[in-house]
């Protein structure tokens, strides 16, 4: 099979195509032929050197795929031959074929396209863990949200208002502020023109929203905690803005602020199998009637991961960044 991988960390130009052997699936394990495989920032992270893939993981970079199996290992169910499906992976999704935990796939509906698919997986199972289970998100509650037209952001902002919940996203330049209200955000904040605490405490009057899903860390940290209402959680689930935040702990026992985080890809497959069944059973049915559907920025040939990397490295995509690996 082709594959996507890389000799040295660096920039996106370091990616390129090599040949290998299609992989045998394993214990619990499912062969799929994959369709379309999504990109996401932990893929660049792992091409620049600096988020290698957990023991037992394919070196190939991709979390998430979409296509047909085409082999089941023992103990998978031998009814998901055939069908088709979404995964999250811990890696090898940017290959013609790709290794899964049969219970970290999610059955297609029938009009569901694979390139939509492919975009589903890696952003529903973080914003559904961290938002919902971490950050105990419930109707009524108000979220906000950093990196609102990220994947991650526009899936947590779609999520969160099926569920009733209250969205302030921020984002950096007016179009992008208008992507994020059409998908139902009750404030866009333009954090290059506007102070985002300031406007939270004007949304909120005063009180403050209950999640904050940040993605920055750094010096965000300290303003989102002043973002915070009374048990407010706030969870972080990328650094961006840096390894190392400085809070007034007097301010987060004077509020009872819950502050958490986790990375979902070295989780074991017993946590993840868990997850699934959770967002089959709460989350999917939305999918499948189309009452989310992922917000799609653009489609790359195969070949190009690297300028699909580039894209994403830019930071002007709007939604999810997906390869064409074989088509639907």
């Amino acid at each position: 099979m082709t594959a996507i991988g890389f000799d040295d960390p660096g920039g996106a130009e370091v990616l390129r195509p090599e040949r290998l052997a299609v992989p045998e699936p394993g214990e619990n394990q499912v062969l799929i032929r994959v369709a379309y495989a999504g990109i996401n920032r932990p893929d660049v992270i792992q091409r620049q050197g600096f988020y290698p893939p957990p023991p037992g993981a394919s070196p190939i970079p991709g979390l998430e795929v979409a296509g047909t199996v085409v082999a089941v290992g023992k103990g998978a169910p031998p009814e998901m031959l055939n069908r088709r499906v979404c995964a999250l992976v811990s890696g090898g999704g940017y290959a013609e074929y790709c290794l899964a935990h049969s219970a970290h796939c999610l059955n297609l509906p029938a009009d569901m396209a694979f390139d939509i698919a492919a975009a589903i997986p890696e952003t529903l199972f973080t914003v559904w863990h961290n938002v919902f289970e971490r950050g105990w998100a419930s109707d009524g509650d108000t979220l906000l949200v950093h990196g609102g037209t990220s994947g991650i952001g526009t899936m947590a902002i779609q999520l969160a208002k099926a569920f009733d919940i209250a969205v302030i996203a921020t984002a950096g330049s007016e179009d992008k502020c208008e992507a994020i209200r059409g998908l139902g955000a009750d404030l866009a904040i333009n954090y290059r023109t506007q102070d985002f605490v300031e406007e939270v405490k004007a949304f909120t009057g005063g009180k403050g929203v209950n999640v904050v899903l940040d993605m920055v860390s750094g010096e965000y940290v300290a303003r989102n905690i002043e973002c915070l209402a009374d048990d407010g959680r706030h969870v972080t689930i990328a650094v961006l803005g840096g390894l190392k935040a400085e809070i007034n702990m007097a301010t987060v026992m004077r509020k009872r602020l819950s502050l958490t985080g986790s990375t979902l890809r070295p989780r074991s497959d017993e946590f993840k199998a868990l997850l699934a069944d959770e967002i089959y059973n709460y989350a999917w049915p939305l999918f499948e009637d189309g009452t989310i559907l992922p917000v799609m920025d653009r489609t790359f040939p195969f070949a190009e991961a690297g300028a699909a990397h580039a894209r994403m490295e830019e930071g002007a995509h709007i939604g999810k960044i997906v390869l064409e690996v074989a088509g639907d």
